[in-house]
């Protein structure tokens, strides 16, 4: 797994450009934040979630798609069930996703912050398969992007408390902290 540092494209991922995103000031990466989403809720077959970070979300489709299909918001990257890894916005840019938040009395973490979506709900388990995924493209970030740490991730439930609850109590911080400790000391 590989960052083209020049496009902030990460190489095993396929490419669907979101045009929700926008310059954010160079070299002020400082924070990883992980999320979750199912479209509709609970559900993990099809594209939904594709056509929500492109904009191309039928509300007619689904009552859920009614209420957020005027949304304009992305990630850099979703981490399908079977550990299938899609790239909406390259590293560089400010994707969407945080929305009103604060890390360590910083607002707007957009500005300074990557966002990984992980195909799920709070309380259903994530697949061993996305653990592997998640820990793989974290270390290659970390390595790519100086500024980026182990100290300095965290879940959307973090970032906006009272607001959102994802990755939810379903993901497991100890496990995913030892693996991506594994793999960084490779």
């Amino acid at each position: 797994m590989i960052i083209d540092p020049r496009t902030g494209l990460l190489d095993v991922a396929r490419q669907l450009p979101s045009p929700n995103c926008d310059d954010r000031s160079a070299g002020d990466l400082r924070l990883i934040v992980i999320h979750n989403i199912s479209l509709p809720p609970g559900k993990f077959e099809g594209n939904a979630v594709d056509r929500l970070f492109t904009n191309a979300l039928d509300p007619t489709e689904h009552e859920y798609f009614a209420q957020i299909a005027g949304l304009k918001v992305s990630a850099h990257l979703l981490i399908r069930r079977g550990g299938d890894i899609v790239q909406y916005v390259p590293f560089h840019r400010r994707a969407w996703h945080a929305g009103e938040s604060c890390y360590q009395g910083r607002v707007a973490c957009n500005d300074f912050s990557v966002g990984i979506e992980l195909e799920g709900a709070d309380d259903i388990p994530y697949t061993e398969e996305q653990y592997v995924q998640l820990t793989r493209a974290v270390a290659c970030l970390i390595r790519t992007y100086p500024t980026l740490s182990a100290e300095h991730i965290v879940g959307h439930c973090d970032i906006a408390p009272g607001r959102k609850t994802d990755p939810g109590p379903s993901f497991r911080w100890d496990y995913f902290g030892s693996m991506l400790a594994e793999h960084l000391h490779e």
